[in-house]
């Protein structure tokens, strides 16, 4: 195979997703990959230190959003797919700073379209056919489900309700339409919550473990019930790997856990786990330190994902259960004080004071 066969490029790659896919793809295909990434406040190049000395791994570091990076990253390097998962967010940031959202996950996106299409037009018809655009999205690009309502299903109607939702729906509208005009060979998946190594501790999962680790409050939002569907990292990268290799251009793939559990479930599970692993008489049961604070505005109740497409058609099914995945991501961030210490920058404190000590003073 010629380089333009073997090598990906993968935006985002130092992030969390990004990064396990990253070593995923190292470890079971092992083809290069090029990392274009900005290294934002979420992209942590430590992510990837496995691969310092690998001569399959290149980081790059250049913002989607600039046209002439993007067009010399894949003009340098010749991939034959490009996997985009770089991306703000987090939905409460996106409700502090919108604007933040609509430049990387809209102009970001589209200037990214855009540069593969001028690319993907200078290849040769078995490149042509070869090559792949594949775009990974959210499943809070529809909306909210009341308890009894069906799953999202791939032909669910959009109705995003925050900030974060909505410019995501716009790069997946856009990422549609390039098929559809250009003929770009463009994939889409959407996915439900992620968790596992590496995800940056703003989040559920990472900020409770590390909380309930130090004796700190555990924030949890309004009463505690809104459901997600869980999928570790681990599961999403081999789906992303399946819809790259098997996925039908132009269709869209929803990837789901089989997991919907509230927000109260999982963080007592955490403290249960931490408890078990590091119990502390000081601290005493984790569960007394949770503290029902202020709820975010327009915060959705319930998502849950029918992934019996990607199932049906590609023959991916999720294989860690939640409660494995939960023991094994608590496990991983209490043996890795080192890369939680490096990531706590000053912005990052900044943003949970400004998100959090608020609402749990009320």
């Amino acid at each position: 195979m010629t380089d333009t066969q073997n090598k990906i490029l993968v935006t985002g790659g130092a992030g969390f997703i990004g990064s396990n896919f990253v070593l995923r793809w190292i470890e079971t295909v092992g083809t290069p990959v090029v990392n274009l990434d900005l290294l934002t406040y979420a992209g942590n190049p430590e992510n990837l230190a496995a691969l310092e000395d690998d001569k399959r791994y290149q980081l790059v570091r250049a913002d989607i959003c600039d046209a002439e990076a993007v067009a010399a990253a894949l003009n340098g390097h010749r991939p034959r797919a490009i996997v985009h998962f770089a991306a703000e967010s987090h939905v409460d940031r996106s409700i502090v700073d919108p604007g933040a959202f609509i430049h990387t996950n809209v102009q970001g996106t589209y200037t990214l379209l855009e540069q593969a299409r001028r690319y993907w037009s200078t290849l040769d018809d078995a490149a042509k056919a070869h090559f792949r655009f594949l775009h990974v999205s959210t499943d809070e690009v529809y909306g909210t489900l009341s308890p009894d309502d069906p799953a999202f299903s791939e032909t669910t109607p959009y109705a995003p309700n925050s900030p974060y939702a909505a410019s995501k729906a716009a790069s997946d509208h856009l990422a549609r339409a390039y098929f559809h005009t250009f003929k770009l060979p463009v994939l889409t998946t959407n996915c439900s919550n992620n968790y596992g190594p590496f995800q940056f501790p703003e989040k559920l999962i990472p900020l409770m473990i590390m909380n309930a680790l130090e004796g700190k409050a555990l924030p949890v939002y309004g009463d505690g019930q809104n459901v997600r569907d869980w999928l570790f990292v681990d599961d999403h990268c081999s789906a992303i790997r399946a819809v790259l290799e098997r996925g039908k251009l132009g269709e869209t793939y929803n990837v789901g856990g089989n997991s919907e559990r509230n927000n109260l479930h999982v963080v007592h599970t955490i403290c249960d786990l931490v408890d078990t692993f590091r119990p502390d008489a000081n601290i005493g049961p984790r569960r007394n330190l949770i503290k029902f604070v202020a709820d975010r505005p327009g915060h959705d109740r319930r998502y849950a994902i029918d992934a019996r497409k990607i199932a049906r058609e590609l023959g991916w099914t999720p294989s860690v259960d939640f409660e494995r995945g939960l023991r094994n991501t608590v496990e991983w961030y209490l043996n890795h004080a080192s890369w939680i210490e490096n990531v706590r920058s000053g912005a990052y404190l900044t943003w949970i004071k400004q998100n959090y000590e608020e609402r749990i003073a009320q």
